[in-house]
């Protein structure tokens, strides 16, 4: 059976919080290792994680020391749920001293040798692990990202579809849960009754990372652009809503298509679609990938957003768009597929290729990387 040791990179926080409960049964990894801030180093995370979840954090994760960001855990590869204000260089140090990180943050996801990953979408890009060993002198360490929370449940609705079909252009309204903006995230006074029409930052991730996502990795010897993702053409409209729900990212989508197809066509691509990651049967892949609701008043956030342990994508209203050509309503939950949920599934991608070994089966990260400058 796989056995991996698991450090959490900003465990403190909301996505940190989620990672560790997540993973509290999980079959392959196992918390020995919690990193946060210097207001949090040295203390027991019992007495310093302001938790958030019903159930009580795991007993041997909450006697655990919270150590500083340095990359000298103990563990086999690491889950970041930091603050983009301190990702990116926290990220590159530990991935240069030899850890596997896999990111929730939007600091490295654009970088052209940087894999932004679905598993049930685009496994093949975990290739480029190997092109940004090379291109960086990293030993066993390297660098991969989850994409934006609102994305995340995007592209896996539009992945069988753009199969099939092909999509040349969309638009998508988003309405985005609060949990979205994390801990203590939007005031309440300006969240209640109300509806706040911009996410900073939200429309373009939204806007270019599902193009790098379904895009081609080349990786034929000889091209001259060998090693880098060629971006889907289509055209993407975005507009972000931040709305008074807790958890739940809901997107109002309309599709322009290659081919005249019905309604029934689309539906019946999407139920079909089986997914990389629940053919390969890891441990965090929904029985379904995405769920097609035929109910004219569903998804609905509380009553949908859990569907597959919040790691499902829920499609419904799959019908002619008098504008463009399809459109349909999809909720993803913004913290188990969009945030945490597809983390861990990343890293279960990983260790099943085998980018992600056991300490047993290297030496220490910061030992290896200096035998690699010696």
């Amino acid at each position: 059976m796989k056995s991996f040791r698991v450090g959490v990179l900003g465990a403190t926080g909301t996505v940190g919080q989620q990672i560790i409960h997540r993973l509290r049964r999980h079959p392959w990894f196992r918390v020995t290792a919690l990193a946060a801030s210097e207001r949090s180093a040295g203390k027991r995370y019992a007495d310093v994680a302001r938790w958030r979840i019903a159930e009580e954090i795991p007993r041997d994760v909450a006697a655990l020391n919270v150590q500083p960001l340095e990359p000298n855990l103990d563990c086999d590869f690491c889950l970041s749920a930091l603050d983009s204000s301190v990702a990116g260089p926290a990220e590159l140090a530990f991935a240069d001293a030899g850890y596997p990180v896999i990111s929730n943050s939007r600091n490295h996801r654009m970088e052209p040798d940087v894999p932004l990953l679905i598993p049930d979408v685009n496994p093949e890009h975990c290739g480029l692990v190997e092109i940004q060993r090379k291109r960086r002198g990293y030993s066993s360490g390297f660098i991969a990202t989850n994409p934006n929370c609102s994305a995340a449940g995007l592209v896996v609705a539009l992945k069988p579809i753009d199969d099939a079909f092909g999509v040349e252009a969309l638009s998508v309204v988003t309405m985005q849960a609060l949990s979205g903006a994390g801990f203590p995230g939007v005031a309440s006074l300006d969240a209640m009754d109300n509806v706040i029409p911009y996410i900073s930052g939200e429309e373009e991730k939204l806007e270019t990372e599902p193009r790098k996502i379904l895009g081609r990795l080349i990786n034929e010897p000889g091209d001259p652009h060998f090693g880098t993702i060629e971006s889907a053409t289509m055209r993407i409209s975005a507009q972000c809503h931040r709305v008074p729900v807790i958890d739940g990212h809901m997107e109002a989508v309309s599709l322009k298509l290659r081919s005249h197809v019905s309604p029934r066509d689309v539906a019946a691509a999407l139920r079909e679609f089986s997914g990389h990651a629940r053919t390969r049967k890891l441990p965090s892949a929904p029985a379904q990938p995405i769920e097609v609701r035929e109910e004219p008043d569903r998804p609905q956030t509380r009553l949908d957003r859990d569907a597959g342990n919040g790691m499902a994508v829920v499609v419904g209203r799959v019908r002619t768009c008098h504008v463009l050509d399809i459109r349909f309503v999809v909720l993803s939950h913004n913290l188990g597929i969009g945030a945490a949920g597809a983390a861990i599934l990343n890293a279960e991608l990983l260790a099943e290729r085998g980018y992600i070994v056991s300490r047993g089966a290297r030496s220490s990260p910061s030992t290896e990387k200096s035998a690699v400058r010696a």
